[in-house]
């Protein structure tokens, strides 16, 4: 079964996507469900309303259980969850654990993971998931937004399951694959090293798992979702179809370099760099050679969206790709948190361009401890008003001519010179 809904106009409407969810059930009588939605930080993909419209087609005629992809991101709050996923009853959602409640599922050898990442990866990965998803389901709904994606390439479909209910070995592993391959090689296309990975793991491991992916492509202007696109499979086809759509939404290329990129990051959605270098990732290969890249962070109040992992952020600071490979290597605490290390690789511009985070909740001392420049808040949004610019281009009164970005989760930016 392979269904696809395209938005005639700006955006499906939601009795266009009830309409396919329905049909996508049509024959299927299941009596155990669950369904794997995004977190918070995945507001923007309208996965909270299909996971909501499953929820009540399917609540009377079978056991429904939810569990969040969090991957290693923080326990969404009951608030999050009514805001997101509406009136579904808080006590349906678990938690993902993902240090504690996994099992391996198999081992990824060395000698393909040589072969696909050109040698930059020789050893082998464990494979480990959610132990919920052998709990006897008979049909586990994967719902997620197919967007660019720093350690993949195009999020989503596999990863939702390998890494949002993932196990720390597979998470730590997955993400420096990634790191050491370079994202720059990555970000925007299928069939990258992560994205093999992830689909070995897929044939080799959970291919009898009863998966239904839902997929969609959405845009978030002035943060209104804007639904474009809506695929439902098995199999790869739907991250295919997504794929081609999000790389006509999602991608933005550049007829020239940005010499000053400043980016908004919402409060609800970005509370840590983690979460906040999503304005790095995905604006690197657009801004020019010593250009500027200005985080406004009402937001962030921290570094990891956990504590161990915060204090490994605070420790070494985003010191560029080079610096990070080498104290990887001799840094037991970076080995055993090979995820962190691929953060930081991810979370420096390796001195090619600037970045300055306009923070209310951190210091001068925190923000300048991890290797970036700092800026008060109240102070930069005087200057640089999230609510008057517009996305793209914006020449200031002075003159100064900035490129302005309101959510940096919702795209990637390149100039074509980069290409």
């Amino acid at each position: 079964m392979y269904l696809e809904a395209y938005a005639s106009g700006e955006t499906l409407s939601p009795a266009e996507i009830r309409e396919t969810l329905l049909r996508s059930l049509a024959g299927r009588m299941p009596k155990k469900v669950l369904i794997v939605p995004p977190d918070f930080t995945r507001f923007h993909s309208n996965a909270g309303y299909i996971t909501n419209t499953y929820y009540h087609i399917l609540k009377d005629v079978a056991q429904v259980d939810i569990m969040p992809a969090l991957g290693t991101h923080v326990k969404m709050t009951r608030e999050e969850c009514a805001e997101m996923y509406g009136d579904i009853p808080y006590e349906k959602f678990s938690e993902h654990r993902w240090r504690t409640d996994v099992v391996k599922v198999g081992t990824v050898p060395a000698e393909y993971l040589a072969e696909i990442s050109e040698g930059t990866w020789t050893q082998p990965v464990d494979c480990e998931v959610n132990k919920i998803l052998f709990e006897g389901y008979d049909l586990i709904l994967s719902v997620g937004q197919v967007v660019p994606h720093e350690v993949v390439g195009m999020s989503n479909h596999s990863k939702n399951i390998l890494v949002g209910l993932g196990g720390s070995k597979f998470i730590n592993a997955s993400h420096m694959v990634g790191a050491l391959y370079g994202m720059e090689r990555m970000m925007g296309k299928d069939n990258t090293v992560t994205r093999k990975l992830f689909d070995y793991c897929m044939e080799h491991f959970l291919g009898d798992l009863p998966i239904l992916w839902v997929l969609t492509v959405t845009t978030a202007p002035r943060g209104m979702i804007h639904t474009h696109g809506l695929f439902i499979g098995e199999g790869r086809k739907p991250l295919e179809s997504a794929i081609a759509l999000s790389q006509q939404k999602n991608l933005d290329l550049l007829e020239k370099p940005i010499q000053k990129c400043v980016v908004y990051l919402t409060p609800k959605e970005f509370k840590s760099t983690w979460l906040g270098n999503k304005s790095v990732y995905r604006t690197r290969m657009a801004i020019a050679d010593g250009g500027e890249l200005l985080v406004l962070a009402p937001g962030i109040e921290k570094f990891g969206e956990d504590e161990g992992v915060d204090k490994l952020i605070r420790k070494y600071g985003y010191v560029g790709r080079e610096k990070v490979l080498k104290l990887y290597q001799t840094e037991r605490d970076l080995k055993e948190n090979l995820s962190a290390a691929a953060h930081l690789i991810h979370g420096s511009s390796d001195g090619r361009f600037t970045i300055t985070y306009a923070v209310k909740n951190l210091s001068r001392e925190e923000i300048e401890g991890v290797n970036f420049r700092y800026a008060d808040y109240d102070e930069a949004v005087r200057r640089y008003d999230p609510e008057k610019l517009k996305l793209g281009w914006n020449t200031m009164p002075d003159g100064e001519e900035i490129f302005f970005i309101p959510n940096p989760a919702l795209g990637l930016w390149i100039a074509k010179d980069r290409l």
